[in-house]
């Protein structure tokens, strides 16, 4: 899986925990789920679990915290995806 389909795959993920279109739609690697995106730390927790299931990988709570942004997040998966 490269990164676009990772993004991509993502974006699914997100779309629901956030309200802010415009920062939504126009989503890159920099965008920070927080300050960006809108998405308070409840739902940030949801869309881990939604990421662990979809990539059927494990994320502890050390890559969790350091998980604020699209970026980080691309990069926590697949280290995850090549240690399996």
């Amino acid at each position: 899986m490269n990164k676009e389909e990772l993004i991509a795959q993502l974006k699914v993920i997100i779309k629901p925990y956030t309200t802010k279109t415009e920062a939504f739609d126009n989503l890159t690697e920099e965008t920070d789920f927080i300050n960006d995106l809108g998405i308070n730390s409840a739902n940030l927790v949801d869309i881990v679990l939604d990421i662990e299931e979809t990539f059927n990988v494990v994320i502890d709570n050390t890559d969790m915290e350091h998980m604020l942004d699209v970026k980080t997040a691309v990069e926590i998966i697949t280290t995850k995806l090549a240690a399996k």
